[in-house]
């Protein structure tokens, strides 16, 4: 499966995709969606994609204009792609890159804070007091983008505020702010 970068620098280009049993990732017209209503905030941006899957987040904030890009993914086969993604648009210099689970990382993490964190975690286990965590790793005026099923309530996360929430079918993306 292969999926492609929107807009900016690497525009057009395509980037690879497991079959959807092991992600999944986010559909062009969804992730056109975020990249619209966020899409000033990444120019020099400090990027953090956690349950990143193939990278298509990180990679497309790095397409338009993020300085950086850390990558979290616990899945093996995904990690492979998201490391081939990479090379193939040679911005190995941009990217870190760690293979452990999201909840782990955060423990490791050693006060490093990013301009936009992106959570996608498998819809079957959405690790909502991990995500709440990610929201402390926020900057001042920090954006956070979390991808959740449906359109349920959306999941409250402490020390920052919902400012939008969008439906697409069957996935919600919510957006937060730390204040």
């Amino acid at each position: 499966m292969n999926l492609r970068i929107i807009a900016g620098k690497f525009g057009g280009r395509t980037i690879q995709a497991p079959d959807g049993r092991i992600t999944h990732p986010m559909g062009d017209r969804i992730r056109g969606s975020l990249f619209s209503i966020i899409g000033s905030e990444f120019e020099n941006a400090e990027v953090l994609d956690t349950f990143a899957g193939t990278g298509s987040l990180g990679l497309e904030s790095l397409s338009r204009g993020a300085k950086s890009v850390v990558f979290v993914e616990r899945d093996r086969v995904a990690g492979r792609i998201l490391t081939e993604n990479i090379q193939s648009l040679g911005v190995d210099d941009k990217i870190t890159t760690y293979s452990m689970g999201v909840s782990t990382w955060i423990d490791k993490n050693q006060g490093n804070f990013y301009d936009i964190i992106f959570a996608d975690p498998p819809y079957n286990n959405l690790q909502l007091s991990t995500v709440a965590r990610l929201g402390g790793l926020l900057k001042p005026n920090g954006l956070m983008v979390l991808s959740y099923p449906g359109k349920g309530e959306v999941p409250p996360v402490n020390g920052i505020v919902v400012v939008d929430n969008r439906s697409y079918g069957t996935a919600s993306l919510a957006f937060y702010r730390k204040k």
